[in-house]
C-alpha cells in the first residue's frame, strides 16, 4: 500500500522545531480534529522518549491513547504509532497500527505515513483521506504556521 509522504518548509531549526513538534501539540494541532472538539479539548500531547503515549485529554477527566513513541531521536527523527482507525476509532492493538515518521532538517520537515494495510480493506480509503488537502497537508500546515508566528 502507498504511504503518505509530505514536506514542508519552516522557519526554524530541527531543534526548535522538533520542540515545537513534541511538545506543544496544543498550540499548533487543529482541536477539531480531536475527539474533544475545539469547545472542549483541554490538553493533546506526547509524552518524550520511546514508549511515550500520544494522548489526549478532554472534558471530565475524557483521556484517550492515540499512539505511542517508537523512536524519540532529538531533534533529527521522531517515530510513533497512529492508533487511529479509518472510522476515527481508537486502535488500542499497536500490532494493528500505522506509524508516522517525522524527520527534521534545517529548514524544513519530511513526513511519512505509512502501513495503512494494517486496516485491512477500509486501508486504503483511509490513506486516500489522510493525504487529502484537509488531511496531513493540513495539519502540517498549521505546525509551519504556527512556528512562522512565533
Amino acid at each position: 500500500m502507498v504511504k503518505i509522504r509530505h514536506e514542508v518548509q519552516v522557519v526554524a531549526g530541527p531543534e526548535r522545531a522538533f520542540e515545537a513538534f513534541t511538545g506543544e501539540l496544543m498550540n499548533w494541532w487543529p482541536a477539531d480534529y480531536t475527539w474533544s472538539g475545539s469547545l472542549a479539548l483541554v490538553d493533546i500531547g506526547m509524552e518524550p522518549g520511546a514508549g511515550g503515549l500520544c494522548f489526549e485529554i478532554g472534558p471530565h477527566g475524557f483521556h484517550c491513547d492515540w499512539g505511542r513513541v517508537l523512536t524519540w531521536d532529538p531533534p533529527r527523527r521522531l517515530v510513533f504509532t497512529w492508533q487511529i482507525g479509518p472510522n476515527r476509532e481508537p486502535v488500542p492493538d499497536p500490532a494493528r497500527a500505522s506509524e508516522v515518521e517525522v524527520r527534521f532538517r534545517d529548514g524544513k520537515v519530511e513526513f511519512e505515513h505509512r502501513g495503512f494495510e494494517r486496516y485491512g480493506p477500509p486501508g486504503d480509503d483511509y490513506r486516500k483521506a489522510l493525504a487529502s488537502p484537509e488531511g496531513w497537508p493540513f495539519i502540517l500546515d498549521r505546525f509551519r504556521s504556527y512556528l512562522e508566528n512565533q
